[in-house]
């Protein structure tokens, strides 16, 4: 059972201008593809051949021995979860249950927003901004390079990606103002609220 790089869940072109259809192009088209061609070269002909992609990214992490395995399938998830997080007209304050569990652990939208923007915004180098259920309250976490919320018993509901390549084309140092386009246009509370209801 070969993993599959998914679609995008819009065309290259929706996130524009905010993220080029250039920069999809080479996130997902390269950098997302090279992970899922990795990870099928690395567990093809072992016990991990047919398990799926969760299971495999559970199986591997903390075995310094699946290091390479952990790293490229937890990034076909983190990429896959990414694209998800956003979508065209998104942006904004949400409404609904996630709006009342943002109040609730952040004291107000604004207070998550700072806190969002500094996650990802103080990652050194490589990683990933999460809001995350932990114990039935929300946090905002980070994590550097593959590492992914599922392997620190944390529910994922929304990430940004602060890996240099998925915002330089267009922001090219300017991570800041990138996270703050991610909040303002394209972050999708509908799929964290879905998430929330999981």
């Amino acid at each position: 059972m070969a993993i599959t790089l998914p679609p995008l869940p819009y065309e290259a072109h929706a996130l524009a201008p905010y993220i080029s259809a250039d920069t999809l192009g080479f996130h997902h088209g390269k950098h997302h593809q090279t992970y899922v061609t990795n990870l099928n070269n690395l567990i093809q002909g072992s016990d991990l051949a047919d398990v799926p992609l969760e299971e495999i990214i559970k199986l591997s992490a903390n075995k310094p021995e699946k290091t390479a395995i952990f790293n490229n399938a937890a990034q076909v998830w983190n990429h896959t979860f990414y694209w998800h997080s956003m979508k065209k007209g998104g942006g904004g304050a949400p409404s609904g249950a996630i709006a009342a569990k943002i109040d609730e652990a952040f004291g107000s939208y604004e207070a998550f927003v700072e806190a969002f923007k500094s996650a990802g915004a103080t990652q050194f180098g490589s990683g990933w901004a999460w809001l995350v259920l932990e114990n039935g309250v929300l946090k905002v976490t980070k994590t550097s390079n593959a590492d992914t919320p599922m392997v620190h018993a944390q529910k994922a509901l929304l990430t940004v990606d602060v890996w240099e390549h998925a915002y330089y084309l267009d922001y090219q140092n300017r991570r800041v103002d990138y996270l703050d386009i991610f909040l303002k246009h394209l972050v999708n509370w509908e799929f964290a609220e879905a998430n929330l209801a999981l």
